[in-house]
Parts: C-alpha cells; sequence; structure tokens
C-alpha cells in the first residue's frame, strides 16, 4: 500500500498567480483550513512544492 499525505490548504490564494491557482484547486482544495489526503506521488509531490508556501503537508 502506497504511502499517504495530508495536504491542508494554510493561506489564501487570493492575489498569487494563475498556475498556482490552478495548482491548489488540483489538489483538490477550494477553502483555507481544508484537509485532502493523496498518495504520497512524485506528481503530488511535485505540485506541494510548487505551493508549498500556501499549504501544510503531514505524512498520514
Amino acid at each position: 500500500m502506497a504511502n499517504k499525505v495530508e495536504i491542508t490548504l494554510t493561506r489564501s490564494v487570493i492575489g498569487r498567480k494563475q498556475d498556482q491557482r490552478d495548482t491548489v484547486k488540483a489538489l483538490g482544495l477550494n477553502k483555507i483550513s481544508q484537509t485532502v489526503v493523496h498518495d504520497d506521488t512524485e506528481a503530488i509531490r511535485g505540485m506541494v512544492n510548487k505551493v508549498s508556501h500556501l499549504v501544510e503537508v503531514k505524512e498520514a
């Protein structure tokens, strides 16, 4: 079974570049403090790295 990561949106996307907004939306995050769980894959890690200043990541 693959490892999981919990991703929580901690900062607003207002005033951010469109590609960052799209990345947050693709992760499944809409509101601040919303948390989603994803498999720990290279693609997800790349998306998290792109918006690391907006999200918090924990191993699940």
